[in-house]
Formats: C-alpha cells, sequence, structure tokens
C-alpha cells in the first residue's frame, strides 16, 4: 500500500517539491541535476486540468474581436515563487501568442493543460551580452530555428535550458489554450534575468510546419509588442507549500 501521506498530496505539491530539489542545487550540469529533472518532466506529464481546477475556456465566436476588446489576450495564474524557481499558469484567448522571448540564464518546463499550443524554439548561436549589459534595442541576434511543434494536453513537456530552446513563441491554436509553466530561477531584472522580445527577420513569421527544424535565422531585439500584455488572475487549484 502507498503510505497516506503521498495519496493525501495533490500532484502539484508533488511538482513544486521536486522543482526545489531539482533547481536548487548549483551542479546544474551534474548527474544528480538531470536525474532530479527526469523526476520533475515525468510529474509534469502527469498533471492534467483537473488537478489544478482548471476548466476549458470557450472560444468567442468572433474571436479576434473578443480579444482585443475583452482584456488582456494572456493571464497568468501564480500558483508560488521563491529564490529558485517560480510555478504558475499562462491562459491564452483563443488567436492570442506569447510573443518571441528569451529566458537569459533560466531552466523552464511547459506543460499544456487544455487546448492546443505551437510553440517554436530558438537558439541563440552568437554569445549573450554579459550579466548587467543587455545590448539595446535593434541588436541582432543570429540564431538558430530548433523547430516549431504543436502540444496537447496529451504531450510531453516542453523543456528549455540556458543552452537549448531558450528563445521560444507560443501560439494558441483552434481556440483557448493554458499551459502549467515552470521558471528555474524566476525573471530578475536586478540579477541580469530580465525577459527580451524579438522580431524573426529572415522570413515574415515563422512557417509553422513540424518539419521546420534547424534552420539558421536573424532575430532582432525588440520592445514588447503593443498587442500583447498579461493580466493577472486567482488561481483555483491545491495550495503549495515549501
Amino acid at each position: 500500500m502507498m503510505p497516506s501521506d503521498t495519496i493525501m498530496t495533490s500532484i502539484v505539491q508533488r511538482i513544486a517539491r521536486q522543482a526545489l530539489v531539482t533547481f536548487r542545487s548549483s551542479e546544474e550540469a551534474g548527474k544528480t541535476f538531470l536525474e532530479n529533472q527526469s523526476k520533475l518532466r515525468s510529474l509534469m506529464t502527469e498533471v492534467r486540468a483537473a488537478d489544478l481546477k482548471l476548466s476549458p475556456r470557450r472560444a468567442a465566436s468572433d474571436g479576434h474581436q473578443q480579444l482585443q476588446l475583452h482584456g488582456p489576450p494572456v493571464t497568468y495564474m501564480h500558483i508560488c515563487e521563491m529564490d529558485h524557481f517560480s510555478m504558475g499558469v499562462f491562459l491564452l484567448k483563443s488567436g492570442a501568442s506569447i510573443p518571441l522571448h528569451d529566458h537569459p540564464g533560466m531552466h523552464g518546463m511547459l506543460k499544456v493543460m487544455y487546448g492546443t499550443v505551437r510553440i517554436s524554439c530558438f537558439d541563440r548561436l552568437d554569445p549573450p551580452p554579459p550579466p548587467g549589459s543587455p545590448p539595446p534595442p535593434g541588436s541582432l541576434r543570429r540564431s538558430l530555428l530548433r523547430s516549431t511543434e504543436v502540444y496537447t494536453e496529451d504531450s510531453d513537456p516542453c523543456v528549455l535550458s540556458p543552452d537549448r530552446d531558450n528563445l521560444h513563441q507560443i501560439d494558441a491554436v483552434d481556440g483557448p489554450s493554458a499551459f502549467m509553466d515552470i521558471l528555474a530561477p524566476p525573471y530578475d531584472p536586478e540579477d541580469g534575468r530580465d525577459c527580451h522580445y524579438y522580431k524573426l527577420l529572415t522570413e515574415a513569421e515563422v512557417k509553422h510546419t513540424e518539419q521546420e527544424k534547424e534552420k539558421e535565422v536573424w532575430l532582432m531585439e525588440i520592445s514588447q509588442p503593443p498587442d500583447f500584455w498579461c493580466g493577472g488572475e486567482p488561481y483555483p487549484g491545491p495550495e503549495v507549500c515549501l
């Protein structure tokens, strides 16, 4: 029989505890880190919308107009945050996108809760600027389009590291969507971990096909796009205690 505390502990609590074990160690490249990251990925594979008490949202009949007229295109549900990691849920309206952005020096893991998202991942080919010395907007970045893939609630988590798939764009496909998100460590502009946005220059836009892989592109750093902003709403799921 399983211990009673294991039965009673929510999957969200277990994910948070494993995230803490995974990311509190400074030996990020070591065997122990990779083993703990694999355990975290396995737990993230199990979690479903019902575990977070999330109900799929309905798409508006005139989705594009509704997206522009009624609140932010993306909202965020905060679950927990500490020095080592942050965890929450992003909800995207039908037709919404989280623009191409980076995660300087950060690990991440994303698991779709409902709906369908398309994630285009890029790697920076040129070395990043030193912490605390970001280049001005308009700087060019030689990068690699690593992949463009579609994720649903039945997909494995999307995993990023400081050096792999660190830049990505997330698009809601065919209706509203939501995904659970872990970042480690959290964004912190004072510690050199600020979010930067980019525009793809090689083509008008990313060719959204799963066959689009390993293609060199040029990205230009831009200010936050004016049509993107993120609101907040309460998290309805189980409390996390660390």
